[in-house]
């Protein structure tokens, strides 16, 4: 049996020129396929045979022939050769339509509300023997459930990531406020004022009173008076249905809502910042064809769900991987 030492000093390169010399039974022609000097290919030559102890070829006439040693590992060379060359063969490209097994994307409750109904329609159209599983999580597990395997990809304001993830920009998600007209009457567009002594209701997963808009009033010298806080957006409608309050929610959502309820939206009478939608994956899934395939269809499902409720943002394609990273054109 070969020692260690000696398997050592055979290389790819070596079995490449075996290999080539065993179809050609010719060193000129081996060399011009390898694309080597008749020199290299004649050390390489000298390197197996003292490596095999094996004068391996023997000329005759013009042309080459094999030992019994030759013939007898040629097989197996033979063998390894095609193994090394199906795992470095670039993989076949993805087809959702053939392609059999589950989606999971995490998404946070009103980015779900917004988008996932639009990207199971598309889905059944394009992959008809896959599954979309959409995993509740809270943005602050996002990094570890990705880690887990919960999901492929989540959408949401992501902190910043991981070494190990990539964090692509989606769009900027800007806030509108949503009520019931028929209990609450208000001009068009709301002011500072009707926002301000109105009843209002919060969406907080962690029960959160105060947020960001409880902020922004402060700086203008006003208060709102908060008489409901619920864990999820679906809580909202039947909500604001049942008495006069205004929602300030993320824009996607709120024009869902306001379509399916008979809801008014109003733009807030200050200045909100908008929060970044931001989709995070995997980095060793960033050229993986089937991830790239959901990340693209992600992004072209979320860029026209947001033109078809009448959001005016453009949406980043920079997560597909397109070799020209794009902004979708703005409504």
């Amino acid at each position: 049996m070969m020692n260690d030492a000696t398997l050592r000093k055979i290389d790819l390169n070596l079995l490449l020129a075996f290999s080539v010399l065993m179809q050609e039974r010719n060193v000129s022609r081996a060399a011009e396929r390898l694309l080597l000097g008749q020199p290299g290919l004649s050390a390489a030559l000298k390197r197996l045979r003292e490596t095999l102890d094996d004068e391996l070829f023997v000329r005759v006439g013009r042309g080459l022939q094999p030992t019994p040693r030759a013939l007898s590992i040629a097989p197996a060379i033979e063998d390894a050769l095609s193994g090394i060359e199906r795992a470095i063969r670039p993989p076949a490209a993805f087809d959702p339509a053939q392609w059999q097994g589950e989606f999971r994307i995490g998404m946070c409750d009103n980015l779900e509300s917004s988008f996932f109904g639009p990207l199971v329609a598309r889905l059944r159209k394009l992959a008809p023997n896959a599954r979309l599983v959409s995993v509740a999580f809270d943005r602050r597990d996002a990094a570890r459930l990705l880690d887990e395997g919960a999901f492929d990809l989540s959408i949401s304001v992501h902190d910043e990531p991981a070494s190990w993830h990539v964090r692509a920009p989606m769009f900027e998600q800007a806030s509108l406020c949503v009520y019931d007209p028929r209990h609450l009457k208000c001009a068009e567009p709301l002011s500072l004022k009707q926002f301000a002594n109105a009843p209002h209701v919060t969406v907080s997963v962690e029960g959160t009173i105060s947020t960001s808009v409880d902020a922004a009033l402060a700086r203008l010298g006003y208060r709102r008076q908060i008489v409901a806080t619920a864990p999820r957006f679906s809580a909202l409608p039947l909500t604001l249905q049942a008495m006069p309050a205004i929602a300030t929610i993320p824009e996607s959502i709120a024009r869902c809502m306001a379509k399916l309820h008979d809801l008014a939206i109003s733009y807030p009478p200050f200045e909100l910042p908008a929060d970044p939608v931001t989709m995070l994956y995997r980095r060793v899934d960033h050229a993986d064809g089937r991830a790239i395939w959901l990340r693209r269809l992600v992004v072209e499902v979320v860029a026209d769900s947001l033109r078809a409720n009448g959001c005016s943002v453009g949406v980043s394609t920079d997560a597909g991987c397109y070799e020209q990273p794009v902004l979708a054109e703005a409504v």
